[in-house]
């Protein structure tokens, strides 16, 4: 509590110099004056009620990501349901059912359409109450709001109104779009972190207006009225205009008076603020998009066969309706025992009536031809897929007891489609979590513990030493010598400090030969910040609240080196330091006399603080490269060592900070101090501009005192899935808010980038110029780096595309953007820097119409929100922050690692199931179907099915229904583990190598061979030959189910060979299947004569006693059947897949008795890349390979002249 109240004294704004200044009342500016449309809110302040009522009515808190709601449901469901291609056909043919043309009775036409499109619907209504629940989530958080006379009680979210106060109290999402009133900081300042919409990890400071910090307690809210006039609602998250009348006057408000939904309060003890635009009127939600209706590749490819098979129906029809026409024209009249009826279905002198009307009877009967079940049989299919993603142990977070979540089956096969990943950065990638790992001081490189990209690349490294045969005995071990880090040490491992080096800690560093430079070191990362501490009283140690994790991670490196910062006070800051440990901490009081905080313009910080002996120095931390060009001639000392270590530090992926120093005389301090206090004090627009003159002034000579290496935490295992994600052939691109600087660390730290990859940044490089002259410089960076790569001769060359959100604006639009592509489909990698939501949204469109591949967005903000709805599959990552990003997803994984298994795993077998699923699906369609046009046409075009209708209602729904759906359900062409050992496989996805138009017509011409086979052959078998023992024939009811039996044999035995992974379940669902098909036959015979009609104890005393029956099933299946058995037997042996080869090495057993050709497969199973730490260490192999043959030759080339 006393941390909370010496906070609450600090005035936070005296720690800034060109972020938080409040200007002198008398000097505020003029109110802003509106003009035009746009400009209509009008709020008032602590009167809810009054913003009910019209004209105003504005929204209420109530948010929903929701697809439907009760009054759109069936609507738009139904809408859903009958955009199917099929499902629109029985829809007609149910309809024309109900006429006396039909071959069948009405309830089979109508039950199974009512029966599919009823569970398609339940389906939809299931998982949109799975995302209603998820809003109601966020809708039902709480927040403090006033409810009169000073009086504030907690209320849900979605009950907040316009006009309402609320408090908002530390580590709290804001709830709405509000106005801050004040804060615990008496001066009104506040800190907001944004990651949730940006994905900036660095605070940003908010300040309230003056007149409005006397509003500091609950009870003064009791008589508290204002009124707001501001923009409408618009989803610019960055600026803000507005006019704030109170007590008679009207002020002019700004972005830095704005705390926008979904972002966070830190560091501060509480806000007030006043809603101004809530639910869907916020800015947030302003980005967000409506639910889009995604449907995946497969099944708008399954919409244009069903228009072939559509085509092939009536084509099959016609035929049949001529048919009829030309039989009822010459041959009726000569059928005298065929009438003519009293309806006209068939009169000899309307012959085309006739036919007309027979076209309707042919469509109805050869309906079986587009299988009705197939949509109903994939819902259920990819709801058990889903189960199981669901289920999937693998994808399982223990920390946050998260399981993964498909929350939307549709597009389980998608998954194994994917080309491209467009991935946000924080919260994705990265933790949030910074540090401190090695570090250079006065030239000398400190810190033995090794990053997790260098473990990465090492384990890896030395498993390619391993097993590759291109490095001979001798070479490996020295190469692999210097690649693996040195031991790593899990030990008493402190947060944001992960440095281990004997000679600085403990006190060491003292025996050190620069220790007067290390310890000025250690004093830069004390001092050099503008956090505050606060006592842990269970440890006894400080925590602190800084703005970025970087500086936190510094402040506990100087606390464990032994520089403990303490206390802080309006001018000075306490630092207890401890040289050796056993000494007793000495507290020094080094006095703050000026703070030039870093932005991202200046990439630097400073402090000028006056030590105990009344020495002026100047500190500063900032970028590389604006250090070193400040340095003096003689602060140059450690320079080219220090950069040899940055280097290195980048190269594992670090991010890197240089510290530098200068003494300063108290006279030229005193005149630049008073400078700069008058141009900081000072009104108008040249204010930043001489503050910016007057630090650079001071912030030159430095002398050049060291350097940092911190590790932005990645998320576990995100360079192993990255590099298994580009081993399948993936691309990645990074999309992020961040600045150009944070996101190349992380895409070191990801092995997006590496050392020698050769980078394209582009960026809007001229200032102060037109839009025209800012387009024209972009287009000739783009052209000048697409004809860089063009020219690029070495085949290994990678490159690396970068552009700032600036020259992305430009890049986007419609005369550029093809050129943008082009150039970043040739490049390794993509990183996209200081992107808004809606940039997001555009790059991914952009991706996904310009290529026409599959899209995937990441994300976990709801600054991805757009990116996900407008990607073909949405990813939502369930971390800490909000949930505005899963609720708009499609699926939902804790980690950014489980999207290796999502993809690589269920994604391949998901692809591969439905593509196999729907190709056998027509396939028995098919072959059952056209048995029903042989028998018309051998029948004179009669209409009569040689089926019985129970037969055919039963065949789709149960008779060959489970079979299939086990193969949509447990089909594996390889395990779990081989697809993640053999990440090449899934490329089958991508280039659609199972769902293709060649396969397909494959199968349709295996089911037309079928249906011949099944007709002919049993007319030929039964025709002529007597059936009965007394020597009677076979009747049409006979040979039906004969030609019924062999159809289900047929089908059934293709679908076990096409299996290539048998559990119980297949055998007894193909088996019982077959069995159902008998047990039916016996009961449906029992039947009286009245209900079973011509199949009348069929099988007991017709089929059954007659071998023939038996027979003539067996040749038929396997006929049928020979054929496909033939053609997987020539392709394993003369061009098999790769899985059938995996498959075949599996089955001997190779994998144990041949481990070197396991290992060759291995290595070939990987796509060629150039991003991920293999790439990373490939490129390290040939280095060291090119160098070795360079020292081998060069002897050579000196020793050959000696003996001369």
């Amino acid at each position: 509590m006393a941390g909370g109240r010496i906070r609450a004294r600090l005035k936070r704004s005296s720690l800034y110099t060109f972020g938080c200044i409040r200007p002198p009342r008398e000097s505020i500016d003029e109110p802003h004056q509106f003009q035009g449309p746009g400009f209509s809110r009008h709020v008032c302040c602590n009167q809810p009620g009054f913003h009910r009522k019209k004209p105003l009515k504005y929204c209420t808190n109530y948010i929903s990501t929701t697809k439907y709601n009760v009054i759109t449901f069936l609507p738009k469901a139904l809408f859903e349901q009958f955009r199917r291609v099929a499902n629109l056909y029985f829809l007609l043919a149910a309809a024309l059912s109900l006429t006396p043309v039909s071959p069948f009775s009405p309830y089979s036409m109508i039950a199974p359409l009512i029966f599919v499109v009823g569970l398609s619907m339940a389906k939809e209504a299931v998982e949109n109450w799975h995302r209603f629940m998820q809003d109601m989530k966020v809708n039902m958080r709480k927040v403090l709001v006033h409810s009169g006379d000073g009086v504030f009680v907690r209320k849900p979210w979605m009950k907040l109104e316009v006009g309402d106060v609320v408090k908002v109290e530390k580590d709290e999402f804001f709830p709405a779009d509000l106005l801050f009133l004040s804060s615990s900081y008496e001066d009104g300042i506040c800190y907001v972190e944004t990651m949730n919409l940006d994905g900036e990890t660095n605070l940003k400071v908010k300040r309230s207006l003056e007149v409005t910090l006397p509003l500091d307690d609950d009870a003064s809210f009791k008589d508290f009225k204002a009124t707001i006039k501001c923009e409408d609602p618009n989803p610019n998250l960055y600026t803000f205009v507005g006019n704030f009348e109170y007590d008679r006057q009207t002020y002019p408000l700004d972005p830095s008076q704005i705390l926008l939904r979904d972002s966070k309060l830190r560091n501060t003890g509480h806000v007030y603020g006043v809603v101004i635009f809530s639910g869907h009127d916020s800015k947030v939600m302003q980005n967000a998009t409506k639910p889009p209706s995604k449907r995946s590749t497969i099944e708008k490819q399954m919409d244009k066969i069903i228009y072939v098979l559509f085509t092939l129906l009536v084509l099959i029809s016609l035929i049949s309706s001529i048919g009829f026409a030309v039989k009822t024209k010459y041959q009726m009249p000569n059928w005298w025992y065929i009438p003519p009826d009293d309806q006209g279905l068939y009169d000899p002198n309307k012959p085309s009536l006739s036919g007309f009307s027979h076209l309707i009877t042919a469509l109805i009967l050869y309906g079986y031809l587009i299988p009705i079940s197939l949509y109903v049989s994939i819902e259920l299919v990819k709801v058990l897929q889903a189960l199981f993603i669901n289920q999937d142990i693998h994808m399982y977070d223990e920390e946050t007891c998260t399981p993964a979540q498909a929350r939307t089956s549709n597009l389980n096969e998608e998954l194994g489609m994917v080309d491209t990943i467009l991935s946000d950065k924080t919260g994705t990638l990265t933790c949030n979590q910074m540090d401190f790992l090695k570090c250079s001081i006065a030239g000398i490189p400190y810190g033995t513990r090794s990053s997790e990209v260098e473990l990465a690349a090492a384990s890896q490294m030395a498993m390619d030493l391993d097993e590759s045969s291109r490095i001979g005995a001798r070479s490996g071990p020295e190469i692999e010598l210097e690649v693996v880090p040195k031991g790593v040490s899990c030990q008493n491992r402190i947060k944001g400090f992960s440095f281990e080096d004997n000679r600085l800690m403990n006190g060491n560093w003292v025996q050190e030969p620069n220790k007067d430079v290390i310890l000025l070191f250690f004093r830069i990362l004390a001092l050099c910040h503008t956090a505050i501490p606060e006592l842990n009283e269970e440890t006894g140690m400080y925590n602190y609240e800084a703005e970025s994790p970087d500086e936190g991670a510094f402040l506990v490196a100087a606390r464990e080196f032994g520089f403990e910062y303490c206390k802080r006070t309006q001018s000075s800051i306490f630092v207890r330091e401890r040289h050796i440990p056993s000494q007793e901490p000495i507290e020094r009081e080094f006095k703050l006399l000026n703070i030039l905080d870093f932005t991202s313009k200046r990439k630097r910080m400073s402090v000028i603080v006056q030590d105990e002996t009344g020495q002026i120095l100047l500190l500063c931390k900032g970028a590389d490269s604006i250090i070193f060009d400040r340095l003096s001639k003689n602060g140059r000392l450690y320079e080219e060592a220090t950069k040899k270590h940055l280097n290195e530090y980048a190269e594992a992926g670090l991010r890197t900070l240089a510290f530098a120093y200068r003494k300063l005389d108290i006279s030229e301090y005193s005149s630049w101090n008073g400078e700069f206090l008058k141009a900081k004090t000072s009104i108008g627009g040249e204010r930043d501009t001489m503050l910016e003159h007057l630090s650079d002034i001071m912030e030159k000579d430095l002398i050049l005192v060291g350097a940092t290496a911190v590790e932005d935490k990645l998320q576990q295992g995100v360079p192993q899935c990255i590099d298994k994600l580009a081993q399948a052939g993936l691309k990645l691109w990074v999309l992020t808010g961040d600045k150009m600087e944070t996101a190349i660390n992380i895409g070191f730290a990801c092995s997006l980038l590496r050392q020698g990859m050769k980078q394209i940044r582009i960026t809007t490089n001229v200032d102060h110029t037109s839009n025209m002259v800012i387009k024209e410089n972009i287009l000739m960076q783009i052209t000048n780096a697409s004809r860089m790569i063009n020219l690029e001769k070495d085949p290994h060359a990678a490159f690396a595309l970068i552009i700032d959100g600036k020259a992305l604006t430009y890049a986007l639009e419609d005369d550029l953007k093809r050129q943008f592509l082009d150039l970043a489909i040739e490049c390794a990698s993509v990183i996209c820097c200081r992107v808004s939501p809606k940039q997001k949204a555009l790059v991914t469109r952009l991706v996904k119409e310009g290529t026409g591949k599959t899209t995937l967005a990441i994300g976990d903000g709801a600054n991805d929100v757009g990116m996900i709805q407008e990607a073909d599959i949405g990813v939502g990552i369930s971390g800490v922050e909000g949930m505005q990003a899963v609720m708009a997803s499609d699926f939902a994984i804790a980690q950014f690692r489980f999207l290796e298994r999502l993809l690589v795993v269920h994604g391949h077998w998901c692809y591969k199931r439905i593509a196999q699923m729907i190709c056998y699906f027509f396939y028995k369609n098919i072959a059952f179907g056209l048995t029903l046009f042989y028998f018309e046409a051998f029948t004179g075009f009669s209409g009569q099915s040689v089926y019985d209708d129970w037969y055919m209602l039963l065949f789709n729904v149960v008779l060959t229904s489970l079979p299939v759906i086990s193969l949509g359900v447990f089909e594996q062409d390889v395990s779990s583990e081989i697809c993640l050992q053999f990440p090449a496989l899934y490329q089958q996805g991508p280039r659609n190598l199972f769902f293709d138009w060649y396969r397909i017509f494959g199968w349709m011409g295996n089911g037309l061979y079928c249906s011949l086979i099944v007709f002919f052959l049993n007319i030929i078998i039964f025709y002529d030959q007597a059936f009965r023992s007394n020597g009677q024939t076979a009747d049409m009811a006979v040979v039906g189910t004969v030609m019924f039996t062999c159809v289900i044999y047929s089908v059934n035995c293709q679908i076990a060979l096409t299996m290539s992974h048998f559990t119980w379940i297949q055998h007894f669902l193909i088996g019982s299947s077959i069995i159902t098909w008998y047990i039916f036959l016996i009961l449906y015979g029992m039947l009286s004569p009245s209900l079973s009609g011509n199949v009348y104890q069929i099988f007991l005393e017709a089929l059954s006693p007659a071998p023939i029956y038996w027979l003539s099933t067996l040749l038929v299946t396997v006929a049928c059947n020979l054929p496909y058995l033939a053609h997987i037997s020539f392709q394993r042996s003369f061009n098999p897949m790769d899985h059938h080869v995996i498959q075949e090495i599996k089955y001997y057993k190779k994998d144990v008795e041949d481990r070197h050709m396991w290992r060759r497969e291995k290595s070939k199973a990987r796509q060629d890349t150039k991003i991920g730490f293999s790439a990373r260490v490939d490129a390290k192999i040939r280095h060291h390979l090119k160098f070795k043959l360079q020292k081998k030759s060069s002897p050579r080339a000196v020793s050959e002249p000696t003996p001369g």
